[in-house]
């Protein structure tokens, strides 16, 4: 039998509306999160010169790049709601539940890791774009290109690693404690598209750094992320969802209890 939604973030706390509150805001950040981490897709009507299918996204926001800045500031933005989101929500899962909650715990913590590590990353941009720029690849394979590169190499897999956490770990959760009933439903979905992607992305990358050709890197990766965003924004709906539902249930439960009341004081008075 599944434990009680009662752990989760909208309920179950003893400092009565603080979950409430809690929850509106985790929902809020990583609702704004979501769609700021998909601002990559402004390439379609934006001329970046860059080739979709071939080209990672990261090299969008590359110091050479002419919309660089843009990129990197809703990547540094994207990254920072994320975090904030999950942070926020760990602090009240901690707060209500303690460590009772595993999955959710590690769900949340991945979360919160994807979004330090993306922010990061907009402060370690590529100085050139090596699937477009073959003397920028020979630099960069020959170690010559600054050490930037190697950073934004490990941010990215943090952040990669983070939402792989996150999207595996609470979609578990949510199917094995009864909450946020859309991740429940559709989550299992996005997590198997995720990792499929994320095994194209990988091959894609160790074909090219081997010099066997592109294998449309640029496709797997744009793919990867967008499931990524696609699934914190039904993460963001998830809560959103269970904190009005639950709302709902406590306030119809304090009027019957006010109704309770009300007839045992007017039995009362019958009897005096």
């Amino acid at each position: 039998m599944s434990p009680s939604p009662s752990g989760s973030l909208s309920s179950g706390s003893p400092s009565g509306n603080r979950a409430p509150r809690t929850a509106g805001a985790v929902a809020v950040l990583l609702g704004l999160g979501a769609a700021t981490y998909t601002a990559w897709v402004l390439e379609v009507v934006l001329s970046t010169g860059l080739d979709p299918v071939k080209t990672y996204v990261s090299e969008l926001a590359a110091q050479d790049q002419p919309l660089g800045g843009l990129f990197r500031a809703t990547d540094f933005t994207a990254g920072l709601l994320a975090f904030a989101g999950g942070l926020l929500a760990l602090w009240g899962l901690l707060r209500s539940t303690g460590s009772r909650y595993p999955w959710a715990l590690a769900g949340w913590s991945g979360v919160t890791l994807f979004g330090a590590a993306t922010a990061a990353d907009a402060w370690l941009p590529l100085s050139c774009k090596p699937t477009v720029d073959p003397e920028c690849a020979a630099r960069e394979t020959a170690g010559l290109v600054p050490a930037t590169h190697q950073a934004h190499a490990v941010s990215s897999s943090l952040a990669m690693t983070g939402a792989i956490l996150g999207i595996v770990a609470l979609t578990l959760a949510a199917r094995r404690y009864g909450w946020f009933a859309p991740l429940a439903r559709y989550g299992p979905v996005l997590v198997v598209l995720e990792l499929l992607t994320t095994v194209w992305t990988l091959c894609a990358i160790a074909m090219f750094t081997a010099g066997r050709g592109i294998w449309a890197l640029g496709a797997g990766q744009r793919l990867q992320v967008l499931l990524v965003a696609l699934w914190i924004g039904l993460l963001a709906y998830s809560v959103h969802r269970e904190n009005r539902e639950n709302r709902k249930v406590q306030e119809n439960g304090d009027h019957q209890e006010h109704r309770d009341h009300q007839e045992h004081r007017d039995h009362q008075e019958h009897q005096a």
